[in-house]
């Protein structure tokens, strides 16, 4: 495990591309905000958890040695690096995500971890709904609880469809928004007694209270495969993981 983001300086925020960022305000600045503390979060509130469920999102990619693949909402690079030792030293991995701060720690562990392959790594700080990329550039995409977030899930499904080869496939992980009441209940119990009284501990309840509103929100496994079907995916599957607290949506083109 690599909890950096406490120690290491920030590098340049020249060291990635930057795309104009079309998106909603206020979830750009919160993941902004969050950014020294996430992975650290992610570590305590999952018990380590959430890189078995990231590995598990990788492999439903279908990415390989030699591929062109992205990680999108890529955050402080998590999935980036796995689809890294994927792509090896012939492929290309972009993570692109709309937080500068998220990419400034994501650039850093590149950095300082030097792992060989990780050198075929670009960061691009762009818009999920608006992709700086042509159509049919990648081998397989990964997006790990960004859609959630998305202010139009709809269009962010169709960018992933556009720039995506045919016969390819995108894996989606994120919170599962269950229809089981047992679950949903203790769902919002570990939001509540666990994740915001932790959040607090960094100063970040506020940031952290918005899960419980973003998952009410959000697609059911059903609502997910319908629009990845819609937005012109052939097939579409979402797996319940982590005891059905989390949920990956895996779309072929």
């Amino acid at each position: 495990m690599h909890s950096l983001q406490f120690s290491v300086p920030l590098l340049p925020t020249s060291r990635f591309k930057r795309h104009s960022v079309r998106c909603a305000s206020d979830r750009q600045q919160l993941f902004n905000r969050i950014a020294p503390v996430y992975d650290n979060l992610n570590d305590l509130l999952s018990l380590g958890q959430h890189r078995i469920w990231k590995r598990m999102a990788v492999s439903w990619s279908g990415a390989k040695t030699g591929d062109s693949l992205l990680d999108l909402c890529c955050g402080s690079g998590d999935l980036t690096f796995l689809m890294s030792e994927k792509a090896g030293a012939d492929g290309k991995v972009i993570g692109l995500d709309f937080s500068k701060e998220q990419l400034s720690i994501a650039s850093s562990r590149q950095y300082l971890l030097s792992k060989a392959c990780y050198n075929n790594i670009e960061w691009v700080e762009g818009d999920a709904l608006d992709l700086p990329f042509s159509n049919g550039y990648f081998d397989a995409i990964t997006m790990g609880y960004g859609l959630r977030n998305v202010v139009d899930k709809r269009r962010a499904m169709q960018e992933m469809f556009r720039v995506l080869k045919p016969d390819s496939r995108v894996s989606i992980l994120d919170f599962n928004k269950s229809m089981q009441p047992f679950t949903a209940l203790f769902q919002e119990w570990m939001i509540d007694n666990v994740v915001v009284p932790t959040a607090t501990v960094y100063g970040l309840a506020k940031e952290y209270q918005y899960l419980k509103t973003s998952i009410d929100e959000f697609l059911t496994g059903k609502e997910l495969e319908k629009l990845a079907l819609d937005a012109g995916f052939s097939y579409a599957r979402h797996y319940e993981i982590g005891g059905g607290l989390m949920g990956n949506l895996v779309a072929a083109r």
